[in-house]
């Protein structure tokens, strides 16, 4: 059993150049992979299991077909990478928001099929940490989290060393045939997410590019406002550090999108909604998964309630066999498929992949 959870160093694809060369050496890299990965997340819509009640495979694609669009105004560059990667794996760029920004995708699919929220649905994804200045070791703050998802998603986790024509280099955590999940730029810009159950979904942008589109950002503050200017599809957390020291937690959802700004202590965010604003559009949870995602709430907050916090300090918070390191289990099947921890004011990034209780970080490099 310990043995299948035991995985090599997390795969590194260096993409450069245009957005298109950028998508072109993503796609053509894992196209394979990114075809079947693209099955399997276009059949969890078609069952119902995560998104509601089933859906023919053209429903979903001629969902998906409508947020191409929204993608398109929302970032020229980063849909035309989406594109090309798209073409290269041998898939459409309908079937590329899909596979990429499926939690997202879901939220726009119980919206748009409407009736009662269905019990099947499982959203029970990451646990994320900010670490001010003040508590961390020398003074150089720190960004971790845990990327969780139903564990046939681990086999996919990919890390993308991106050097864009124009813009800033930049560490992206993610999956194949997905723009970004989580990452760090040259610039010390830190972005990271947590799953919301959202029941306002709408045909928008997915959160794998507005992610990119934080990263690229000079500062947390003008990534916080990327957030909030973006006509998001579905629900998520945005957790927002830079180099500076400045940070944002934000409860993104398309219809309400408050924020708590880093103060003295850590800020920490799981799957639930802790807004009177968000709640009032967060979908029914399943009680298994509100009380695991209140429960690493608490069980990170009590372990980030010190001083002299260190690298080594968020790597056992990620590894938590008690809460923050999730183990697939039957029914809900979601796990820790990966993590990070990042050190904005030395532009350190370390990435895990696989359960982090079982697996060692690498030290990433961006050259």
């Amino acid at each position: 059993m310990i043995a299948a959870m035991k995985r090599p160093p997390i795969r590194v694809l260096d993409v450069a150049g245009s957005p298109e060369e950028m998508g072109n050496t993503h796609g053509s890299a894992f196209a394979e992979e990114i075809r079947h990965y693209t099955e399997e997340r276009v059949e969890l819509v078609m069952s119902g299991r995560w998104s509601g009640g089933p859906m023919s495979r053209s429903d979903v694609l001629d969902l998906a077909q409508t947020m191409v669009i929204p993608h398109e105004k929302h970032s020229p560059a980063l849909a035309a990478e989406m594109h090309a990667m798209a073409k290269a794996a041998g898939i459409t760029s309908a079937e590329a928001i899909v596979v990429g920004g499926f939690t997202d995708f879901v939220d726009t699919v119980r919206a748009t099929v409407g009736g009662a929220h269905p019990a099947t649905v499982v959203e029970d994804d990451c646990t994320a940490f900010i670490v001010p200045d003040g508590r961390a070791v020398d003074g150089n703050g720190l960004f971790a989290q845990t990327w969780d998802m139903h564990d046939t998603a681990t086999e996919h986790v990919i890390l993308l060393r991106v050097n864009p024509t124009d813009g800033p280099a930049s560490l992206i955590f993610t999956t194949c045939g997905a723009l970004g999940q989580m990452g760090m730029s040259e610039s010390g810009v830190c972005v990271g997410i947590n799953n919301l159950t959202a029941t306002d979904g709408v045909a928008g942008v997915t959160w794998p590019q507005v992610v990119r589109e934080a990263i690229n950002q000079p500062s947390a503050q003008r990534a916080k406002d990327a957030v909030l200017g973006a006509d998001l599809a579905g629900g998520h957390n945005f957790s927002v550090f830079d180099a500076d020291g400045f940070g944002y937690s934000i409860e993104a959802m398309p219809s309400a999108r408050p924020f708590d700004r880093l103060g003295a202590d850590a800020l920490v965010h799981t799957n639930h909604t802790l807004s009177d604003a968000t709640t009032a559009v967060q979908g029914p949870r399943d009680e298994t998964m509100q009380a695991s995602s209140m429960r690493r709430l608490e069980v990170a907050r009590e372990f980030l309630d010190r001083e002299d916090l260190d690298v080594d300090d968020m790597m056992a918070l990620t590894r938590d066999p008690e809460a923050v390191c999730q183990v697939a289990q039957d029914p809900y099947r979601v796990e820790s498929s990966g993590a990070v921890v990042m050190r904005p004011r030395t532009r350190d990034f370390w990435a895990c992949w696989g359960l982090p209780s079982h697996n060692e970080f690498e030290k990433i490099d961006f050259a």
